[in-house]
């Protein structure tokens, strides 16, 4: 059965989604001639609108635009968007895409987390747990990471970490990492080819938030010998687009977004 819907609440909203997609400022005119509402009703519903806090005048021409209230709510839904929550059933649907190991790793205060890791059916015991530190300059989701960072930051970060070899891969020159990361930024995803243990290969994409800013990252565990040139261009594809479904769902409207 299809559910009723109340006329003047889908009018409201669509009074405030016209702000989104065109002028920040505009008259109770310019609304009635795109919404193609009749002056009378426009008025009705921005001054309801107004007196809630969701629209405000500009005193000056005496325009409307969005208020502060949805400012506040839009930072409420942010802060409480659980991206673990968010992420779990894309992770599960992705391990059995690519019957691979997936990891959710979140970036704390300069600190890279892990917080979700679902195996594959051929998992591996290899070095990622729940809540375990995942290092910067080694790990896919790490240099996923940092891509998307300004040089400012990505300096203060990899200053500030060990830089510990724990392959004969593994990378500790900051010049080094940091000459790879714009052909990360340019593809959309990172790879850590046996860098932090032998045999062991990860592909990688950035997730961002609702502000654009990178948040966490999602990773594919394998042995190196199953992820061959034959195989990794489904598991790149599908790593990126869970990231980008993932981002998606936390408000992210920018590149690449599902």
């Amino acid at each position: 059965m299809t559910e009723r819907l109340i006329q003047s609440i889908e009018r409201a909203a669509d009074v405030l989604e016209l702000f989104l997609t065109s002028h920040p400022e505009q008259s109770i005119k310019e609304i009635s001639n795109s919404l193609n509402l009749s002056k009378s009703t426009v008025h009705g519903i921005i001054k309801t609108l107004e007196h809630r806090g969701y629209l405000e005048q500009n005193s000056d021409n005496l325009k409307y635009r969005l208020g502060i209230k949805l400012f506040e709510l839009g930072n409420y839904v942010g802060k409480n968007l659980d991206i673990g929550r968010i992420a779990r059933p894309i992770i599960k649907d992705l391990v059995e895409e690519l019957n691979e190991t997936v990891h959710l790793v979140t970036l704390q205060r300069d600190e890279l987390i892990y917080i979700e890791k679902v195996e594959g059916p051929s998992a591996l015991t290899i070095y990622s747990h729940i809540g375990k530190r995942a290092p910067f300059h080694c790990t896919g989701v790490g240099k996923a990471i940092l891509s998307q960072l300004s040089e400012e930051e990505v300096d203060r970060i990899l200053s500030s970490v060990s830089m510990e070899a724990f392959t004969e891969f593994t990378m500790t020159n900051i010049e080094e990492i940091k000459s790879i990361l714009p052909s990360i930024r340019e593809q959309g995803y990172a790879f850590d080819d046996e860098e932090i243990e032998l045999g062991l290969k990860c592909i990688a994409a950035p997730i961002f938030n609702h502000q654009g800013n990178v948040i966490a990252s999602i990773s594919c565990a394998a042995p190196k010998m199953r992820l061959d040139e034959e195989r990794l261009p489904k598991v790149i594809e599908g790593i990126k687009q869970a990231a980008a479904e993932i981002s998606r769902q936390l408000g992210y409207k920018g590149k690449n977004a599902s």
